[in-house]
């Protein structure tokens, strides 16, 4: 649990680190050297791009607060939950009721927890999957856009062709060896990390998001899928789909404002759940 625990608070600052990284590169150093503004007309070549990065960023930023600002935990719960001493601490979060889950990191009872994000430091379920998934999205797309232009400012300011394909794939072992040799300069080898960084997050968010996206669909949730329960309602993927992205979903895609109605709170049962070792005890009924 120290582990996670650790893990939930290097997770934020490692995305924030990487954010603040990847304005700088862009606008110190891909946009003045990709395309230079010409006496003529100054700062045209660079209008598109940027627009579309700060497009990418700013829905990315927005999703990622609106994940944290709706957290997913149910606010109509009067009870702490109780663990047997026989309850695994590696265990980051024990089945209830109803679909409700006890997060022992965030300290909250989940309804229709899904999973915890550290990167968000919180719990995903029905208040701010949405988000999630948009999250996801544009961390993807805004990852690999800058994939892209890394790409394309190693080609104009070192020369480096990446006409072959295989490129890519020594360019990490061959920089790190050209810079302990002092062939290549510390910047350079910086952006080549970069370069992967940006792939994997990319690769990772996208994973995530196909992941996410089917099992809305289908009406599940990650902690269902793990204990092999299926889903609480037998509704159409896009009934499905609608609840958690709304009847305006196609304003949800551009924008990161609230476009579908949060589902209401079942009402709770207090009972032991002796398979889990976990249950609810009220604090006004000791």
């Amino acid at each position: 649990m120290l582990k996670l625990r650790l893990l939930n608070a290097v997770a934020p600052a490692y995305f924030f680190m990487a954010t603040v990284v990847t304005f700088v590169l862009h606008f110190g150093f891909f946009m003045p050297t990709i395309f230079p503004s010409s006496d003529t007309s100054p700062g045209c070549s660079t209008t598109v791009p940027t627009v579309v990065f700060l497009f990418l960023m700013f829905n990315a930023l927005g999703n990622y607060a609106m994940t944290i600002l709706y957290p997913a935990a149910s606010a109509n719960e009067t009870a702490v939950p109780v663990c047997s001493p026989h309850c695994s601490d590696k265990v980051d979060a024990h089945y209830l009721l109803n679909g409700r889950h006890f997060c022992k990191l965030c300290k909250k009872v989940i309804l229709k927890r899904d999973h915890h994000c550290f990167f968000t430091g919180n719990c995903i379920g029905n208040k701010n999957m949405r988000y999630f998934i948009m999250f996801c999205i544009y961390t993807s797309c805004t990852c690999l856009y800058s994939l892209v232009l890394g790409v394309a400012f190693l080609t104009v300011e070192y020369s480096i062709s990446f006409e072959n394909p295989l490129t890519f794939l020594t360019l990490l072992p061959l920089s790190t060896g050209y810079f302990f040799t002092g062939t290549i300069s510390g910047l350079q080898l910086f952006l080549v990390l970069m370069l992967y960084v940006w792939l994997g997050i990319g690769l990772v968010c996208a994973g995530f998001c196909c992941q996410q996206v089917l099992l809305v669909a289908r009406g599940q949730t990650w902690c269902q899928m793990q204990r092999r329960q299926l889903a609480e309602n037998r509704s159409p993927w896009r009934s499905n789909l609608t609840d958690v992205f709304g009847s305006n979903w196609a304003l949800g895609l551009i924008l990161p404002v609230h476009t579908a109605q949060m589902c209401s709170e079942e009402p709770l049962n207090y009972h032991k759940n002796s398979n889990n070792k976990c249950f609810l005890f009220d604090k006004n009924n000791k």
